[in-house]
C-alpha cells in the first residue's frame, strides 16, 4: 500500500472496463483523470455517485477529463451496474485488489463485531502531466462530482 500524496506521480494500471475494454492509466496522459474507488456495485451510495458522475459527464468531457470507478467487482456485476443504473462512466474491475491497494483504498472495515476487508470510497484527480492534483478521502457522494468538476475548473484557470 502506497500513501499517496498531492504532487505524487499518480500509480500506473491497466484494467478491464465493463465491457472487457483494457484502460490504461498511461494512456490518458494530457487529460484530466479522475480516479474514483467505492466499495460496491448497485449499492446505495456507489449508486448516487455513478450516477452523478454520469449526469454531469458532458462537463466533464468539455475539460476532456475522463472518470474511471474501480472497484473489485467482476467486469460482469459492472456491465450489470452500467447498464440497470443507465451509467455513462467507465467502471474498472480490479478483482485482485492490486491497484485499489496500491492506491491505498484496500482498508480493514468494521460492521459490528466483524471485521473484514473492503475498498475505501476515495477519489484522485490526476493532472494532464500524470501527478495527483487532488484527493477526496471523505466523499460526499450526492455533491461529489460537482465538487471534483470545480476542482479541475479552478485548476484550469476556468
Amino acid at each position: 500500500m502506497t500513501n499517496l500524496k498531492i504532487g505524487d506521480k499518480a500509480i500506473d494500471f491497466c484494467l478491464k472496463d465493463q465491457n472487457g475494454k483494457e484502460h490504461c492509466l498511461k494512456d490518458y496522459l494530457g487529460k484530466w483523470v479522475v480516479v474514483y474507488f467505492y466499495p460496491r456495485a448497485n449499492t446505495p451510495g456507489c449508486t448516487i455517485e455513478a450516477k452523478t458522475f454520469s449526469e454531469n459527464i458532458e462537463e466533464f468531457k468539455k475539460k476532456e477529463a475522463i472518470i474511471f470507478g474501480i472497484s473489485d467487482d467482476p467486469i460482469s456485476k459492472l456491465k450489470k451496474f452500467e447498464e440497470k443504473k443507465n451509467l455513462k462512466v467507465i467502471l474498472l474491475s480490479d478483482e485482485t485488489h492490486k491497484i485499489i491497494n496500491a492506491y491505498g483504498c484496500w482498508i480493514k472495515k468494521r460492521i459490528g463485531p466483524k471485521e473484514y476487508f473492503g475498498t475505501a470510497r476515495k477519489t484522485f484527480l490526476i493532472s494532464p502531466e500524470g501527478k495527483i492534483a487532488e484527493i477526496w478521502e471523505k466523499v460526499k457522494v450526492k455533491e461529489h462530482s460537482i465538487d471534483v468538476l470545480s476542482t479541475i475548473l479552478s485548476k484550469n484557470g476556468d
